[in-house]
Order: C-alpha cells, then sequence, then structure tokens
C-alpha cells in the first residue's frame, strides 16, 4: 500500500511538473509583460476566440482569510490591479529571498491604493491567522496593503495553479513544499498581464514598469 501511495505521489508530481514546463513555456512565448512598449501589456496565459469575442486566461473566483479574520476574495480586488505570490512562514529556501523582492514592490507602491498585494500561504495547517498576523506584523505591513492569506490547502494549490505559480506538498523538499517563486501581477478583471521572478533580484525593475504601464491603460480609459 505505502509503495502504491508512493508512485501515485510519483506521478502527480511528474504531472505537476509537465504542466509547470507547459505554462512557462507559454509565458515566454506569450512574453514576460515586461514595459518597453507604449502600447497595452500583453494577456498572458492560454486565450481563444468565442463567437469572435477573444477570451483571455481569467482567474477563478477566491475567497480566503486574511491576517486580520477578514474574508478576502477577488471580487474584494476587483477596484484594484494587485500582485500575487505564494509562501509559507517556515520556508528555509526561496521564502525569505521572494519576500524580499514582495517589500521593495510594497515600498514602491504604499502609497498607491490602485495596487494591492496578495500573499497565499501553502502551509495553512500551521499557518492560521494568529501566525500571519505575527509575520505581517514583523514585516511592518498591514491589511490595508498587503494581505495574506490562509484556507483550505486544495483550494489554494488550485488558485496557485491559475496563477501559474508552482505549489504542492513534497516531503523530501526543505520544509515539505516545492514552490515556485513567481510574483504575479493581475488587472482588475483577472487576467495575468506580467510577471517576475521573485529569486532574480533584476526582474523587479522591469516588473515595476509593468505595473505602471498597466495603471496607465486604466488612467486612459478612464
Amino acid at each position: 500500500m505505502q509503495k502504491t501511495m508512493s508512485i501515485i505521489t510519483s506521478t502527480k508530481a511528474f504531472c505537476q511538473l509537465l504542466i509547470s514546463m507547459t505554462v512557462i513555456a507559454t509565458l515566454l512565448i506569450t512574453g514576460c509583460g515586461e514595459s518597453g512598449s507604449s502600447g497595452p501589456l500583453p494577456y498572458l496565459g492560454h486565450s481563444e476566440v468565442i463567437d469572435g469575442k477573444t477570451v483571455h486566461h481569467t482567474i477563478r473566483d477566491w475567497s480566503f482569510v486574511n491576517q486580520d479574520s477578514m474574508v478576502i476574495s477577488n471580487k474584494s480586488l476587483s477596484d484594484h490591479i494587485y500582485i500575487t505570490d505564494v509562501f509559507f512562514t517556515s520556508c528555509p529556501t526561496i521564502c525569505p529571498k521572494v519576500m524580499k523582492q514582495m517589500l521593495i514592490l510594497h515600498d514602491e507602491f504604499k502609497d498607491d491604493d490602485m495596487v494591492k498585494m496578495v500573499s497565499f500561504t501553502i502551509d495553512p495547517k500551521r499557518d492560521d491567522v494568529k501566525r500571519l498576523k505575527l509575520y505581517s506584523s514583523n514585516l511592518g505591513v498591514s491589511s490595508d496593503k498587503w494581505h495574506f492569506l490562509t484556507g483550505e490547502k486544495d483550494n489554494i494549490y488550485d488558485v496557485a495553479d491559475d496563477y501559474f505559480i508552482v505549489a504542492h506538498p513534497d516531503s523530501d523538499a526543505p520544509g515539505g513544499f516545492d514552490h515556485s517563486g513567481k510574483i504575479i501581477l493581475t488587472d482588475k478583471e483577472g487576467h495575468v498581464r506580467a510577471f517576475a521572478e521573485g529569486t532574480e533580484p533584476e526582474t523587479i525593475p522591469s516588473f515595476i514598469k509593468a505595473i505602471k504601464q498597466l495603471k496607465r491603460e486604466y488612467e486612459v480609459n478612464q
């Protein structure tokens, strides 16, 4: 039985790896959403034409609880563009590196109400509201700008997939979870418009430009 479960787990991890590779290839083909043109940012992910109208990849509806025990959903953010990553508070590897870049983004846009930030814990069993509150307080940020969210594990992983972020339990990985360090920019309609590699600080300046470019798209259309 244990051998069978090990095979199933390995197969699932392999499938997730294939999905991740496909998504990354799609993002690279479509473009990273970096600023450099006066036109709109690209829409990342799969798009299709239905009845003559282009339908872009859209983040599914989600609802979780933040560090202040408030229910936050994608609909709560419908008037904002927002930055997303995944993490867990006991992460011994890439999370501190990614969080450092998230703090740079926080400081860049802390006085800009149009831009919000969302971090999903992939270890909700341990990262309860109390723990997330302590974590966010230690960073010196508040839920007015930056939501640290917890909830049902499978729902979080499903949403992470929508953001093209790899996240799944892995007993062989440090801390017990395997996840990528991507930082995602989502527009008001729930479309992914740009990303940065949180483990590569050199990608952050272009990501900041992309955020400002997306802001201008909405300002022009007001």
